[in-house]
């Protein structure tokens, strides 16, 4: 079945607790937190202790952790350590990629990585022996609710030809309208924002995106 990762950027900052709760109820399983340096992406989000405070209230849901980070190296443990269940670099992020994606696995983490629209699969490609997610970004990172780049969907069908076979996740624009057509390209995984946040009824909501 599709895993639906509904992006708390997405929340209202006065009531995160009562929009994830929402959402919760409903059945979901999974968290997608973006977090922003203001210079990998010119907007600033999350940190470790947003993390650490979902992990303390919900501990046992799953925490997707997407580092916009230009040098994620600086915070990794950080994150690590606030109970993160999955930690996603960027393949143009600074740093020894290989490394710390290893350090992400050594500590039990699923380790993932992501590319941006205009960044080639070929990136990617070294990477996928320690490998357990790739994250498409199928918007520009930095801001919730743009239009899906459909472009950026045929990357998935290159990855799997080049062997991959962990999880595909694609990460903006996804909306109940178009979760077919991303699903249908290869996506084992929605990153969904506005649209799960803003959904009157979550759980029919979530139930429409799985069928489509």
């Amino acid at each position: 079945m599709i895993e639906i990762a509904p992006s708390v950027l997405a929340a209202h900052p006065l009531y995160v607790a009562r929009d994830v709760g929402r959402l919760l109820d409903a059945g979901i399983t999974l968290l997608h937190l973006d977090i922003m340096d203001g210079h990998f992406v010119p907007n600033i989000s999350f940190g470790p202790a947003m993390v650490n405070a979902l992990h303390q209230q919900y501990p046992d849901i799953r925490l997707d952790v997407h580092l916009m980070l230009s040098r994620p190296a600086s915070l990794l443990d950080a994150f690590i350590k606030a109970g993160a269940s999955e930690i996603t670099l960027h393949s143009e992020a600074e740093g020894d990629l290989r490394a710390l994606l290893q350090t992400v696995r050594a500590a039990g983490l699923r380790a993932g990585l992501s590319i941006k629209p205009a960044t080639a699969v070929d990136t990617v490609l070294p990477y996928l022996d320690v490998l357990d997610l790739v994250l498409i970004m199928s918007v520009e990172p930095g801001f919730g609710g743009q239009k899906l780049m459909a472009d950026t969907l045929s990357k998935m069908g290159q990855l799997r030809q080049a062997g991959f076979q962990g999880a595909l996740s694609v990460d903006g624009g996804v909306k109940q309208d178009n979760a077919g057509i991303v699903k249908r390209a290869g996506a084992t995984r929605l990153v969904m924002g506005t649209a799960a946040f803003t959904a009157p009824d979550p759980r029919a909501f979530l139930a429409a995106v799985r069928q489509a």
